[in-house]
């Protein structure tokens, strides 16, 4: 894999996050900029970058399965009645400019496209990162999709065409694979239903994932601990969200990643102060 140099994410002298903003990659991993590594302040790894088993999980991204039958969530498409289905229909996102690189910021523009290179969407991404105490710091991931193709985009997941569960799209992060916990506010599993935060403990150390404001807080998580450990915020879980021509919808998500595990309540803290 080659590509433009990262640009790295730093808390002082501490770089936290490489983000590779215009990676050359195979166009059946629907080519995308993404965060690898992500570190905790003590240096632990809690991202993994094209897994053997899914080599279309690019550490931290922005994956949806289906714009408009164009799949950039990378590998195969989900056809009903048939299953997972190699298709050649895999976008991509590419690079317009940078609005703001700075150690602690970075703000730039993209067009997603099809794999015919017909554009289908402009973005508006910024990241930055923040302290969140003497391990912790907190990551903000915000984007702006507009439908720039003249016609609706139908926005879906393969639970969208009846694969119960499977609800991906959106901000998604590929954790390391191992022993994890998972927690969650309110009652009962998170997958599939909103929760104000979102902890993930793994060994030594700790993920804790906000929605930034109302419309973010309103998706459904998505979290997979069979077979990879897989935590998104959903765009469209079950139904398909149609974006009509020159609209806009906008999604901030706050990872906060700390060293060890967090003491009781320390979640539900996170979210009070960082989310809002």
């Amino acid at each position: 894999m080659t590509g433009d140099v990262p640009a790295t994410l730093r808390l002082g002298d501490r770089p936290v996050a490489e983000y590779a903003w215009r990676p050359h990659l195979p166009a059946s991993l629907a080519p995308r900029p993404y965060l690898h590594p992500v570190r905790t302040l003590g240096g632990t790894v809690v991202t993994e970058l094209m897994p053997a088993s899914h080599r279309h999980h690019l550490g931290v991204s922005v994956a949806v399965a289906e714009v408009d039958s164009a799949n950039f969530w990378g590998g195969r498409t989900f056809i009903p009645g048939h299953g997972p289905t190699w298709l050649d229909n895999q976008g991509h996102q590419e690079h317009l400019r940078w609005l703001r690189r700075k150690p602690d910021e970075l703000i730039h523009t993209l067009r997603w496209k099809t794999i015919d290179g017909a554009p289908l969407l402009y973005e508006r991404r910024t990241l930055s990162c923040r302290p969140a105490g003497p391990d912790a710091w907190a990551l903000e991931f915000g984007f702006q999709l507009t439908n720039i193709a003249e016609r609706e985009l139908p926005i879906r997941s393969p639970a969208a065409h009846g694969r119960a569960g499977a609800g991906y799209g959106g901000f998604f992060w590929r954790a390391p694979s191992g022993d994890c916990r998972v927690t969650a506010s309110g009652d009962g599993d998170a997958h599939g239903r909103p929760a104000r935060w979102l902890s993930v403990a793994g060994p030594g150390w700790t993920l804790v994932f906000l929605g930034g404001d109302e419309a973010t807080r309103a998706d459904p998580w998505f979290v997979r601990t069979r077979d990879y450990l897989g935590i998104g915020s959903s765009l469209a879980w079950d139904q398909p969200l149609v974006l009509a021509p020159h609209a806009s919808l906008s999604r901030r998500i706050v990872t906060v990643i700390a060293d060890g595990g967090l003491p009781p309540g320390q979640a539900a803290t996170y979210a009070a102060d960082l989310a809002s």
